[in-house]
């Protein structure tokens, strides 16, 4: 049934390792306003899903979002009691790992059980394995072992999820403004091909994805962007209205900022084309958009406009890529920049031939070298008395990534003077490329734990 009425979706993450106190003050924001309403956590990127691939691979009932119970624990029962919906892409590698964790958190909390439903459809492995679906690919990744490739999926399983009464819903891989659009979708009844709805929840969700993003957070720069309480930032809510425009607002109370710049910097954020935003539920067309300050922290965007979503979805093929060593030491006090050059200098004779080695002198240069060094020689040698030096190499074979790790080490007695703070580490890496799919080859859906997928 279509509504008429407002949902009011709030964002309490970002991404994977986000603040997991945030949630709080936007439930109780929720509550407070009344009416239909959500959660989300957007905990999800490229990154995160190659590293809970990994983990999966080590643990088989892992491989979903870390943080789960911190986010989940300090919110739970006051959704379930004010009937506020749960929509999440924690699931990771592993939705239903992470929906049996759920029911699991609510048994231990005396809780009723929730509703849990796991959004499938995203995994993709079995088309893109197959040599057959694109030998450019295959060619691409030169025999290497495909560990995952994942579709991003769009927002009708979260919905259909939804009217089916779930409380909360987990997902793998979909496109972060899909779980805003979910709840919009559900609530106010749209058609599929109602693209300017659509395109405008859209854009909602993508103003919520990034969390404090849109609040302050990311935007601010001392001096000439002054944002105020950033200790304290609030995290957004957005009211959706019936025909797809939206309302940004923080809770009352909370840090940060909402105007007409955090706004626009957070709509403009990633989008590679502003009149052709690519999204699986439609492409986005935001060059006649409107974006106005309603009150204190109250943004309006509307003149959205959407056209008929792509034929094809995005899919991310992770792949073996061997290990990546590192190894830290600090020099500090009197030519400390000369002794943490001449340690890099020492590694490079010594791993020659192993491989592209990068050199970071934190302190001096670090998020501007490249991984030949070739930025950091044309710096001229200064004057840091407090450098930390590190050094990193990958490599297919895990026995040579370990060679920097102990040739680090031996830098201690090896010289040069004064070394100290040692910090190794070895672990596998995964690479990431990405590669289109018929949307008719990953079609989604949703189970409730205890039915049968």
């Amino acid at each position: 049934m279509a509504h008429t009425t407002e949902i009011h979706v709030g964002s309490a993450a970002g991404f994977s390792g986000d603040r997991t106190d945030a949630a709080s003050a936007v439930v109780d924001a929720l509550i407070g306003i009344g009416g239909p309403a959500c959660l989300i956590f957007e905990t999800l990127a490229e990154r995160t899903l190659a590293l809970a691939q990994l983990a999966r691979l080590q643990d088989p009932q892992g491989g979903y979002e870390p943080l789960l119970d911190d986010l989940i624990r300090p919110i739970l029962a006051r959704c379930l009691a004010h009937r506020i919906p749960i929509v999440s892409n924690f699931g990771a590698a592993n939705p239903r790992g992470a929906g049996l964790r759920i029911l699991a958190i609510a048994r231990a909390m005396g809780l009723r059980a929730p509703r849990v439903a796991i959004v499938h459809g995203d995994d993709v492995l079995s088309h893109v394995a197959d040599p057959g679906f694109s030998p450019e690919l295959h060619a691409q990744l030169a025999g290497r072992a495909i560990i995952s490739a994942n579709a991003y999926i769009g927002a009708e399983a979260i919905a259909d999820a939804l009217r089916a009464g779930a409380d909360v819903v987990v997902t793998g891989r979909v496109a972060d403004p899909s779980l805003v659009l979910g709840p919009a979708l559900a609530h106010h009844g749209w058609s599929l091909d109602d693209c300017d709805r659509i395109a405008g929840a859209t854009m909602a969700g993508h103003l919520l994805e990034c969390g404090a993003q849109v609040t302050g957070g990311y935007y601010a720069d001392p001096g000439v962007k002054d944002v105020p309480d950033l200790a304290r930032v609030g995290y957004p809510i957005a009211a959706i209205a019936a025909d797809g425009s939206c309302t940004v607002f923080k809770p009352e109370g909370t840090g940060g900022a909402v105007d007409e710049h955090t706004v626009k910097e957070q709509l403009l954020y990633e989008v590679h084309d502003p009149g052709a935003y690519l999204t699986p539920d439609v492409v986005v067309d935001i060059t006649e958009a409107s974006v106005e300050e309603t009150g204190r922290d109250r943004v309006r965007l509307c003149g959205v406009r959407g056209h008929r979503r792509p034929d094809t979805l995005k899919v991310n093929v992770c792949f073996e890529t061997g290990w990546l060593a590192e190894g830290e030491i600090s020099y500090a006090g009197v030519r400390a920049e000369q002794r943490a050059r001449l340690a890099a200098d020492i590694l490079a004779q010594r791993l020659k031939g192993v491989g592209p080695l990068r050199f970071d002198f934190i302190g001096v240069a670090s998020v501007l070298a490249d991984d030949q060094g070739r930025w950091l020689r044309d710096i001229p040698t200064g004057s840091a008395t407090d450098v930390r030096l590190r050094a990193a190499t990958r490599h297919a074979d895990k026995a040579v990534a370990t060679r920097l790790m102990r040739e680090v080490n031996a830098l201690y007695t090896c010289g040069p003077a004064g070394g100290g703070g040692v910090r190794t580490a070895l672990r596998p890496t995964l690479g990431t490329i990405s590669c289109p799919l018929d949307r008719a080859r990953a079609p989604a859906g949703f189970y409730l734990l205890g039915e049968t997928p």
